[in-house]
């Protein structure tokens, strides 16, 4: 209802006063057309007919002054069609209003439910990025009502950035976004691309490192076959049940790990693709096909008595792919040179060779052992030498990666196995190759203080699989030097590493059942492609200092250059 003078015309008052009562505005569906709820106002529908419309002048008057009390503006999704004669009580509105209130509420509720279950935190590291849920919600959206549609906001979940591809960070990234010896750790200048402030998903938190627990299960079934079949041991009784009881626990943890890589590499490829190109995880991609040599090594003859050649081929051929590119990148320089990615990890790469080898030559193999063998021992040396001059730009290992040493007995013990089945006997070559890994076995061993003060971790793993190797090298010396002292040494070297394995088998269900801190966040995939652009002093001063580090390293090489 609209209060006026007596005047002819309406609009030829000084002041326009409006009754108190609620005025209900309505946004029709085109921006570029709004219409009040001209009912509520006094002014006739769009629809009205002509006899109620109200006649303007040709010529509005100078000044209007409208003046509202206690105006209400109620916002609804659907244009009000009543006229102002047919407005509710001034009761009735008000109780429609809280009744639209609590309804946009709750539907407002339910919108920001179902938005808080679709997590997109996690979709660059998807396979498939989200990509085709969006291309399809998008169609079916065009389909059912073809309106321009609002672009949604962007949710900001720290550092992460969903909903966006994530390109491949270049090596030089992961040097300068991670610190540490096996390049695991964030710098405090660096962000992730993951959100740093919960859990991610399990297989996320799955790295490739985990098949090390393989490597420690298929050597101890080789183990008990030796000490099952050797002339040294056979005071012992033991029979091959033993060796066909763990080469079927390990042939179930085998497939078990296996699984679940397989479901991250279907699931999650783009962690995949980012463990493969770090620098140092890179190593560990030997370890499924290496714990394959070992199962065909170890396989009991209750299953089967001889392998077929062809089984060779195909475990040796992802090797040699891998070996192509590592060794390839050692040579060539680069980011990736050898003496600035060395670390004791790096002998997985070196122990594929004489695995490889002593397989071959089990099945009767001739050229091919020898070609790996070859390889394997030419590479084993140039990185012995590397890892033991650690250059300027090399890092003491911490306290929790100190187990990692013992990979430096891997090589020379299985080594001499191989070679020893190449020639026949075990010779000169093998007994040195030998003797090798029994001093590098003890200096680490008399070393107390490497065996305590550090946590539970996968790279524990690392104790079992060179031990093993250890204890069956000393079992086919003892059967060639036949006395009580080497017959008392592979004892001992047996029981010490199957005591080994089955401690760290239990801590390892231990932490994975009980206290669920066996997987932790690998954010040394979730670094950023780009630098961020907040950059500090402290920052500046160790991007000289790697400067000047890289420089040292240069000037080093250069020294031994003939």
């Amino acid at each position: 209802m609209m209060a006026s003078p007596d005047q002819d015309s309406p609009f030829d008052a000084s002041a326009l006063r409006v009754a108190a009562h609620p005025v209900s505005v309505s946004l029709p569906a085109s921006p570029s057309r709004f219409d009040a709820a001209r009912t509520e106002a006094g002014f006739p529908p769009r629809h009205a007919p002509a006899s109620r419309m109200l006649s303007l002048p040709p010529r509005p008057p100078p000044m209007v002054s409208v003046a509202f009390e206690h105006l209400e503006v109620v916002f609804r999704s659907q244009p009000i069609a009543a006229a102002a004669s047919e407005l509710p009580s001034a009761q009735d509105s008000q109780s429609q209003v809280l009744h639209d209130d609590s309804m946009s509420r709750g539907s407002g509720a339910r919108m920001g439910t179902s938005k808080a279950r679709r997590d997109t935190s996690y979709d660059s590291f998807k396979t498939w990025s989200g990509k085709l849920e969006k291309q399809l919600t998008t169609h079916l959206r065009v389909v059912r009502q073809p309106q321009p549609q609002e672009a949604e906001p962007e949710e900001d979940d720290g550092a992460a950035t969903s909903g966006r591809p994530c390109s491949m960070p270049r090596v030089q990234r992961f040097f300068a976004a991670l610190e540490g010896p096996e390049l695991d750790k964030l710098r405090s200048s660096e962000e992730l691309v993951l959100p740093s402030n919960k859990t991610w998903p399990f297989l996320l938190r799955f790295p490739v490192s985990a098949f090390g627990m393989c490597l420690g299960m298929s050597s101890q079934a080789i183990l008990w076959k030796n000490i099952a079949i050797s002339a040294s041991t056979r005071f012992l009784h033991i029979t091959l049940r033993t060796n066909l009881v763990l080469w079927c626990v390990s042939v179930a943890l085998m497939c078990l790990v296996s699984a679940l890589y397989a479901c991250k590499v279907i699931f999650y490829f783009e962690a995949v693709r980012r463990e493969y190109y770090h620098p140092i995880r890179v190593n560990f991609f030997f370890a499924p096909w290496i714990a394959c040599l070992f199962l065909a090594i170890g396989v009991p003859e209750l299953v089967m008595e001889s392998l077929p050649h062809w089984l060779w081929y195909v475990l040796m051929a992802p090797i040699v792919c891998l070996e192509l590119k590592i060794y390839g990148q050692w040579i060539s320089g680069g980011q990736r040179r050898l003496s600035r990615v060395a670390n004791p990890s790096n002998h997985l790469s070196i122990v594929g060779n004489f695995v490889g080898a002593l397989l071959g030559a089990i099945m009767g193999l001739r050229e091919g052992p020898i070609f790996f063998f070859a390889v394997g021992l030419a590479h084993y040396i140039v990185l012995f030498v590397t890892l033991y001059q650690r250059l300027p730009t090399s890092e003491t290992l911490p306290r929790d990666l100190h187990p990692v040493f013992f990979l430096f007995v891997a090589a020379p013990s299985v080594a001499c196995l191989a070679w020893a089945r190449i020639t026949g006997e075990f010779g000169y070559g093998s007994r040195i190759a030998y003797f090798i890994a029994m001093f590098l076995y003890a200096s680490l061993a008399v070393r107390i203080n490497m065996f305590r003060g550090f946590r539970f971790s996968l790279a524990w793993w690392a104790y079992t699989f060179p031990m093993t190797s250890a204890a069956i090298a000393s079992i086919r010396y003892s059967s060639e030097v036949k006395n009580a002292f080497t017959q008392a040494m592979c004892i001992v070297l047996t029981v010490v590493a199957t005591l080994t394995v089955t401690a760290l088998l239990l801590t390892t269900l231990l932490h994975a059942t009980v206290h669920h801190d066996l997987f932790p966040n690998d954010i040394s995939i979730a670094i950023t492609e780009r630098r961020p652009k907040h950059s500090t002093i402290a920052e500046l001063n160790e991007l000289h200092a790697n400067k000047d580090a890289d420089a040292a390293c240069r000037d080093l090489e250069a020294a031994y250059r003939p």
